[in-house]
C-alpha cells in the first residue's frame, strides 16, 4: 500500500493534503454555482433539480475531503458510506434535471416513466452499495447515471434541437468520464499530486461545463426552451 503524505498544520494532523484540496475545489466550485443558481430566481422543475445537484454534490466531495482524506484517521471506514450515499443522491438529482430537460421534446407521459425508472434504479443501487459495503456500486451508480442516461438523453436533445445547453452539459460528463478513467488507471503524477488529485481536478472541470450548460437553459412560464 502507498505511504499516505500527511502534513502538520498548527499541531493538527492532515493526511493526503493536496487530494483534500482538490477535492474541496470541487466542493467551492458546486456551492458557488448553486449560490448563482438560487440567486437567479428561476422557476421549474429543471432548474431545481440542476440547482439541488450542485448543492448534494458539494457537500458529498465536502464531505469527502475532510471525512474521506484529511481526517479519515479520526474515523472508521463505516463513515465513508454516508459521503458515499450522499453522492449518490446527487447523482440521482442530475438524472432527474436531465431527465425534465426532455420536456422539450418528449410528451409528459415518457418523462414520467423515465421519473419512476430513475427512482427504482437509484433504490437498486443504493442497496447495492449498502448489502455489500462496496465502492464500486457507487462509481458503477455514477457512471450509468452520468454516461447512460445524462449524456444519452443531451445527445438526443443536441440531435433534436441543436441547443447550446447540451453541449456543455455533454463536454461536463466528457470530463467526468476522464475523472473516471483517472480513477481506475490510478495514474499517479506524483506522490503529492496523485490518480485522486488528477480525478478531482477533472470533476472540477466537469462541474465547470455542466454549469455552463445548466445556465443556457431558459425557463419561461413552466415550459423548457433554450437560448438561441
Amino acid at each position: 500500500m502507498d505511504k499516505i503524505v500527511q502534513i502538520e498544520l498548527w499541531g493538527i494532523r492532515i493526511d493526503e493534503p493536496i487530494v483534500t484540496l482538490t477535492d474541496l475545489l470541487v466542493s467551492f466550485l458546486c456551492f458557488l454555482y448553486f449560490y448563482k443558481m438560487a440567486k437567479s430566481h428561476k422557476k421549474g422543475k429543471v432548474f431545481t433539480y440542476f440547482k439541488y445537484y450542485f448543492l448534494i454534490m458539494g457537500l458529498a466531495t465536502t464531505f469527502g475531503g475532510l471525512i474521506g482524506h484529511a481526517f479519515y484517521y479520526e474515523f472508521s471506514k463505516a463513515w465513508k458510506l454516508v459521503g458515499w450515499i450522499i453522492s449518490m443522491f446527487a447523482i440521482m438529482l442530475i438524472e432527474r434535471g436531465a431527465i425534465e430537460h426532455t420536456r422539450i421534446v418528449l410528451n409528459k407521459k415518457y418523462v414520467k416513466i423515465m421519473g419512476i425508472v430513475n427512482i427504482i434504479e437509484f433504490l437498486i443501487f443504493l442497496g447495492l452499495v449498502l448489502f455489500t459495503l462496496d465502492f464500486f456500486y457507487v462509481q458503477l451508480h455514477s457512471g450509468y447515471g452520468l454516461m447512460f442516461v445524462v449524456f444519452t438523453i443531451e445527445a438526443l436533445l443536441l440531435y433534436k434541437t441543436k441547443n447550446e445547453a447540451s453541449k456543455y452539459i455533454m463536454a461536463g460528463i466528457g470530463f467526468a468520464a476522464l475523472s473516471a478513467l483517472a480513477f481506475a488507471t490510478k495514474f499517479n503524477i506524483h506522490e503529492w499530486f496523485n490518480f485522486l488529485c488528477l480525478s478531482h481536478v477533472m470533476m472540477a472541470v466537469a462541474t465547470i461545463y455542466m454549469y455552463g450548460g445548466v445556465k443556457r437553459i431558459k425557463i419561461n412560464e413552466g415550459k423548457v426552451k433554450e437560448k438561441v
